[in-house]
């Protein structure tokens, strides 16, 4: 399988971040706000999957619903079950666990409204 076979299902990954929003009872609006974008469109189209978040909001979301990036990302393969990439998705799960612990011990309180932390330092 080539490396060039695995994309991001957009689609799939809107509706993962829409499950992900309603199993923390959040609101387009909520969620939004913590996010601090200025309108919920975003969200919007990321839950259509007209489009995907950006890396740092990959990251914000991640933190919001206490998994990791690849959680909210879903893959497609065309080919073979496993792929070749899943090291490496792990690896950046670890590293963004990695930079985001670092950021909060150096720079303390953040510019999310996030109501806990408490998992990064759980990880």
């Amino acid at each position: 399988m080539d490396i060039f076979d695995v994309f991001v299902d957009m689609q799939a990954t809107g509706d993962r971040i829409k499950q992900l929003r309603k199993e923390k009872h959040m609101r387009v609006f909520d969620l939004a706000n913590a996010l601090g974008l200025e309108s919920e469109q975003a969200i919007y189209k990321w839950q259509r999957g007209q489009c995907l978040p950006n890396a740092d909001n990959l990251v914000r979301l991640s933190i919001l619903f206490g998994c990791h990036i690849d959680d909210i990302l879903v893959h497609n393969m065309t080919g073979e079950d496993e792929s070749p990439l899943l090291p490496l998705y792990e690896e950046f799960g670890r590293t963004w666990r990695l930079y985001a612990r670092s950021f909060f011990q150096l720079h303390g309180e953040c510019n999310l409204r996030l109501t806990s932390l408490e998992w990064l330092y759980r990880q």
